[in-house]
């Protein structure tokens, strides 16, 4: 019930995304060729889903995004209006997904209101956090802590620096009944690695990472760089020697041997061995097409972190 149904290029349909969660369809429109045939689209989208026996209540357009002025298109949300769908919805949805409850909001959260190309990986982590104290790094609306807290983990600690994320990630472990086991809390993940390194606390055998784009160019690469090897570096530094490190890219600029090179890097800085337990990359149902390099953005890493002797 819950994926993406249409990912731009990959799927034939440059520059259209379209979301399913649930009875709920959230399209983003970045090109003009797809903006003067989304109507038609649209349509026969519904068409072919309510065929198949779906419900489908609503279609919901996230077009807030600047990059649509490029190709001269004013930035705008709102409904679909199409025979058979509702117009007059509160903007929120919740899903399931790995088990986990989630309350979505489409219109106000971030892209099209929640990340569904790291519904495996969730899962992937999940299987190494039963008895693990976890630091989950970047939280966003709380999604990879509360697999591992459902997984038995020890405790988890959410961080992120947005109050309004944490605010969902607050009702999504009630929404779960793991409110008392899922802490949240409202920092900078950059400070307070360093904070929790500098006190010297082992508090965590398990820290993931996922921040956001450090990149959305190659402009601006390098210190995209340097923003990937610092985090990766204070993770590595605070994690328990023999615990364990998942870590994320989900930029397509910085690519896989970038990427792979600046862990590396990060781990030689601060004299760690990286034992590699899995590398995997984005959901199925974000195809990564072979001639289109941007539909092969995101990376995700477990490691087992040794101390040099």
């Amino acid at each position: 019930d819950n994926c993406r149904l249409i990912f731009g290029e990959a799927d034939g349909f440059p520059g259209l995304t379209v979301d399913r969660f649930g009875p709920i369809l959230v399209a983003q429109v970045l090109s003009l060729g797809m903006e003067l045939r989304k109507m038609q689209l649209f349509a026969l989208l519904l068409q072919t889903l309510r065929a198949c026996g779906e419900q489908i209540d609503a279609i919901y357009e996230r077009n807030d995004v600047k990059l649509r002025e490029k190709e001269g298109m004013q930035q705008g949300t709102g409904f679909v209006t199409l025979d058979g769908l509702r117009t007059d919805l509160d903007g929120h949805v919740t899903i399931r997904e790995n088990g986990i409850l989630y309350d979505v909001d489409y219109i106000h959260g971030q892209k099209t209101g929640f990340f569904l190309d790291q519904k495996y990986n969730r899962r992937a982590a999940a299987q190494l956090a039963p008895g693990k104290h976890v630091l989950d790094c970047f939280t966003h609306t709380g999604a990879f802590g509360l697999n591992c807290a459902a997984a038995g983990a020890a405790s988890v600690v959410s961080v992120d620096v947005s109050e309004d994320a944490l605010t969902t990630a607050r009702h999504n472990a009630a929404l779960n009944g793991l409110q008392d086991r899922v802490e949240c809390l409202c920092a900078d993940v950059f400070d307070l690695l360093t904070k929790l390194a500098e006190q010297k606390r082992g508090a965590y055998d398990y820290i993931i990472l996922d921040p956001p784009a450090f990149t959305k160019s190659r402009n601006s690469i390098k210190n995209a760089i340097k923003g990937y090897r610092e985090i990766n570096l204070r993770g590595m530094k605070l994690v328990k020697d023999g615990g364990y490190l998942c870590t994320c890219s989900c930029s397509h600029f910085m690519d896989y041997e970038l990427f792979t090179k600046t862990i590396n890097q990060a781990a030689h800085n601060v004299h760690k061995r990286l034992r590699q337990v899995e590398y995997r990359t984005q959901a199925p149902d974000h195809p990564i097409l072979w001639a289109a390099d941007e539909s092969y953005y995101l990376k995700f890493y477990t490691f087992q972190v040794v101390d040099e002797k």
